[in-house]
């Protein structure tokens, strides 16, 4: 490996280079578009990264706009070791101090949008299959680096993919922590509506949150009051310990709340401004739906107020993070993130759950099952041995709630790119991966080939 190492030494500047290129381009999903189905953005994102993987030497191919390969090696694609990564990213949010697609350099550390969602990652896998292709390492299997579109929103592009292309039975998806992520929770969205009622406090529009999977760190309301409610604003918000502003705009009172953006797979490393925001409308006599989410939701992060609360030894704690919400004459529509243990029932969670409120309809949206693969195949092993041979880290195999692609594959784990210690920095503001975890991520992948496609 030492070779291997040699070749990734050389190209650190350029694969800096190449991820401050990809995080310049704003690659947040829009609007369809004629050969771009998640935005014009999205697809200069894929053919830029296509075409660096050409300029490589590896055979490309574009899949409609939803998603790319790269090949290296012979063989064929279904016994081929698959690596997935994204390179859509989510919305900017708020609390930035650097330019979010800025690909600032400072301090070891590249800043950016996507900088460890997923682009970085992505980055250190294809230079990783650079190195073992110029170091001449013979394969068994073919290697296909697949890049997509539409993580963030669902991964519709891997499922247009697996219909329009052909997708391996087994890879891993550098989009998590280390060592290995063998199972994954389930998770579903939860949508609550209501009419707000004619007593109590009157919130004439609220609109919060951009994705169902970011954790909102900036709340703002518009309610019916006058300069008395502002000094009650100001009283409550000693009594919660949470920061609010408010003042007269428009004849009304506007209260604006920070909290702390972060992923809604792990809502207690962030602070949320909804339930900060729901808690104060609590203190400040709300009724109705608003009143059922703040007692049933407010700050929590387990669902344990709306009777949910559930773990197994298997995957962990159930979580539940509130993270949109609109509010527009008198209609109440908020949506929450629940990432769900291997062993819970999702209908009889559900049905607790619309059994916990009185005034509001509780509908599912969206859901996916847990995904697990038994860490005792060959491809958890190796993954674990190439780990361990580049940092001396545990070898073992944990459980996420975040969900990735590799539930597109039959035999699909995550692996990486979060070393342990090191901060989530995926969804939150000052987005950044250090050029130090970029390098070694690079290596653990390319040891992962060898391990997983190299000759014996």
């Amino acid at each position: 490996m030492d070779r291997i190492d040699e070749i990734l030494t050389g190209y650190r500047e350029e694969m800096i280079g190449t991820l401050q290129k990809w995080v310049a381009i704003p690659s947040v999903k829009g609007d369809a578009a004629p050969g771009a189905p998640f935005g014009t953005e999205n697809r200069r994102a894929l053919d830029a990264a296509m075409a660096d993987c050409g300029r490589m030497g590896f055979d490309t191919e574009i899949i409609d706009g939803y998603a790319g390969h790269a090949d290296l090696g012979e063989g064929s694609a279904e016994d081929a070791l698959a690596i997935l990564a994204h390179l859509d990213v989510v919305p900017v949010g708020d609390g930035w101090t650097v330019g979010p697609f800025s690909g600032l350099r400072r301090d070891g550390k590249v800043y950016g949008r996507g900088t460890s969602d997923d682009k970085g990652p992505a980055v250190a896998a294809l230079y990783a299959m650079r190195a073992v292709k110029e170091a001449g390492i013979p394969l068994r299997r073919k290697v296909r680096l697949i890049l997509g579109c539409d993580e963030e929103c669902g991964s519709s592009d891997m499922a247009y993919y697996k219909t329009h292309a052909v997708m391996p039975r087994s890879g891993f998806s550098p989009d998590a922590d280390y060592p290995v992520i063998n199972i994954e929770k389930g998770g579903c969205h939860l949508r609550f509506t209501g009419t707000q009622p004619k007593d109590g406090l009157q919130v004439l529009s609220m609109r919060v949150g951009e994705r169902a999977n970011v954790v909102p760190g900036l709340a703002s309301a518009k309610v019916a009051g006058d300069e008395g409610l502002i000094a009650k604003v100001s009283e409550m918000g000693k009594k919660l310990g949470y920061p609010y502003d408010a003042r007269m705009e428009d004849g009304a009172v506007r209260i604006d709340t920070v909290g702390i953006t972060g992923h809604a797979a792990f809502p207690s490393h962030g602070r949320n401004a909804i339930g900060q925001m729901l808690l104060l409308f609590k203190e400040l006599g709300v009724r109705g739906p608003l009143l059922e989410l703040a007692e049933a939701v407010g700050m929590t992060c387990y669902g344990e107020n709306m009777g949910i609360a559930m773990e197994d030894q298997m995957s962990g704690k159930l979580t539940c993070s509130l993270d949109m919400i609109r509010v527009e004459n008198g209609q109440v529509d908020a949506v929450a993130d629940i990432r769900y243990p291997v062993l819970l029932n999702l209908d009889r969670m559900v049905q607790t759950a619309v059994q916990r409120f009185r005034e509001i309809t509780v509908t599912v949206v969206s859901s996916r099952p847990p995904h697990v693969v038994s860490e005792h195949t060959e491809l958890v092993q190796e993954l674990l041995e190439a780990y361990h041979e580049v940092t001396g880290g545990e070898k073992k195999a944990i459980a996420i709630g975040g969900g990735t692609y590799a539930q597109s594959l039959e035999e699909g784990v995550a692996f990486g790119a979060l070393f342990p210690g090191e901060p989530e920095m995926a969804h939150q503001a000052d987005e950044y991966i250090s050029e130090e975890s970029l390098y070694q991520n690079a290596r653990i992948f390319a040891r992962a080939i060898v391990r997983l496609a190299g000759a014996k």
